[in-house]
């Protein structure tokens, strides 16, 4: 978007001026004609505080979905896309969904498709929204469409937040009991040191262990910083770059013990939603696989997709390279078989993504009722030890008194 410098007069002979932005300045004279002002003079604005600075890249899940949602509804309620999207573009607070709907409202005002105009946006627009939405134009059914697809967001964002809320109470349990560990290392631990010291009996050698790891840290604190620091950065760097590491840590996640069977049925429900939404959309397979594997989230799960698809184009069934990978269950390929055999594909992956939804939300029950006291025990330990350090010189002092 560019932003324009104006002046013009309303209906009423008013002079007005201002800025607009519009991709070109023909479609800029158009806006203000539609607000009722005739441009007399329109120029480029090169202020910095008109520059489009898109920070940010996507956006959020959580406002791709309301979206969704709320084009549906107003697709359903007889409203044309044109008018839809006007009204989203007018009410959104994402700066990049609002911006890049204003462009597909002034793509689709000039002749070209919905599909089209939203398939120049990837960034705001998945790829699998692109071509459900290209699917039901050319069926026709754009409204079931996007019911379709509000429905698919809405529970795959539900689910992913299911998972989140599950890792995040153990994960930040962990960071409060390392920060309090070197706060009772570094300021607590050296002030009873001097007190160890006019003891002069033997310490324990818990207390011996503790007070050297408190001076140790005292000293080279730096190098634990600067060590997590390195490490976070350079797997981070690793993890976005080098395909082999992303696929190795995919894979170790999903091996995992206790929530690596949480994240195989989150994936597996996820894949199975997409892949139903898309058959459902009339979307040709080999395609529908194509896209799957890109938005799967896994690349473990990712490679098996792909596999799938080299099977179809060989003339094999979709089940063959599910059955043959350890990732899906016996429960998968069985349904899938069954799918396939009676051309009833779309509706079997569908009741597999929500048998494993409803796993997932068991898994997460579960999870979350023996975490907490696990990791409140853990804490409990840690700290008690520190303590014990502490205290048990000062027993044998007392019992010398």
């Amino acid at each position: 978007m560019t932003v324009y410098k104006y002046t013009g007069r309303t209906k009423t002979g008013v002079t007005k001026k201002g800025i607009i932005d519009a991709t070109n300045k023909n479609a800029a004279i158009l806006k203000l004609r539609d607000q009722g002002i005739n441009p007399r003079e329109i120029v480029e604005s090169t202020s910095i505080l008109h520059m489009d600075l898109n920070i940010g890249g996507k956006i959020k899940n959580q406002e791709f979905v309301i979206y969704c949602r709320q084009f549906a509804t107003l697709i359903r309620a007889g409203v044309s896309i044109v008018e839809a999207t006007n009204i989203l573009a007018r009410q959104s607070t994402s700066k990049q969904l609002k911006k890049a709907l204003e462009q597909v409202e002034e793509d689709v005002r000039s002749g070209i498709s919905f599909s089209q105009a939203v398939g120049k946006h990837p960034k705001v627009f998945p790829e699998l929204f692109t071509n459900m939405m290209r699917s039901g134009e050319a069926t026709g059914d754009i409204d079931e469409t996007l019911e379709r697809l509000a429905n698919m967001f809405e529970k795959q964002y539900n689910l992913k937040k299911k998972v989140q809320s599950t890792l995040t109470y153990p994960a930040v349990l962990m960071v409060i009991t390392v920060v309090i560990v070197f706060f009772l290392l570094i300021f607590i631990v050296p002030t009873f040191v001097s007190t160890f010291d006019e003891i002069g009996a033997d310490l324990p050698l818990i207390t011996v262990l503790t007070v050297a790891l408190s001076e140790w840290l005292q000293k080279f604190w730096w190098i634990v910083i600067g060590t997590v620091i390195i490490a976070v950065v350079t797997f981070n760097s690793l993890y976005k770059k080098n395909k082999q590491f992303h696929f190795a840590i995919n894979l170790a996640l999903l091996k995992m013990p206790i929530f690596g069977s949480l994240f195989q049925k989150s994936a597996i429900a996820r894949l199975m939603r997409t892949l139903s939404s898309l058959f459902s959309s009339a979307v040709p397979i080999l395609q529908a696989l194509t896209i799957s594997e890109k938005v799967s989230g896994n690349p473990v799960i990712g490679k098996v997709v792909l596999e799938a698809r080299s099977s179809l184009e060989k003339g094999s069934t979709l089940s063959e390279p599910l059955e043959k990978s350890w990732i899906f269950p016996p429960l998968v390929t069985s349904m899938t078989q069954i799918g396939e055999s009676t051309g009833s594909l779309d509706y079997m992956l569908e009741k597999i993504a929500d048998f494993y939804e409803d796993e997932v939300d068991r898994s997460v029950d579960t999870l979350k009722s023996l975490i907490e006291p696990l990791m409140i025990l853990v804490l409990a330990v840690v700290i008690g030890l520190i303590v014990a350090a502490i205290m048990l010189p000062m027993f044998s002092l007392y019992e010398q008194m």
